[in-house]
């Protein structure tokens, strides 16, 4: 199923985080992404300070609707984003739909 169809569900400790076979499986549909550090992250550049800001805006409306929220750091025209879920320590499916919904927000 795409992730773009699917939506975020709680995740709660004692839940195993997403093996490296799962995340593989999975990074096809989110291109751009990668893996580090436990985490899935991405830059997105814009041409001007007020494009990423609109990006962040969006960003967080999206994340608000999905009770799931990504960290990142905004630098002039680039903003880094970080996904993974505190609750369980790694990566959960939901970082995976957060994440091509993101990018969705740029079609």
């Amino acid at each position: 199923m795409d992730l773009r169809a699917k939506r975020c569900v709680p995740c709660e400790g004692g839940t195993p985080p997403m093996t490296e076979e799962e995340q593989r499986a999975l990074l096809p549909q989110v291109p751009g992404w990668k893996v580090e550090a436990g985490r899935l992250v991405k830059t997105f550049v814009f041409e001007s300070f007020p494009q990423a800001i609109a990006f962040v805006n969006r960003m967080a409306d999206l994340a608000e609707e999905e009770g799931h929220h990504p960290d990142f750091c905004v630098h002039y025209r680039e903003v880094k984003v970080s996904l993974w879920t505190f609750a369980i320590g790694g990566l959960s499916e939901n970082d995976f739909i957060l994440a091509a919904k993101i990018d969705g927000l740029l079609a």
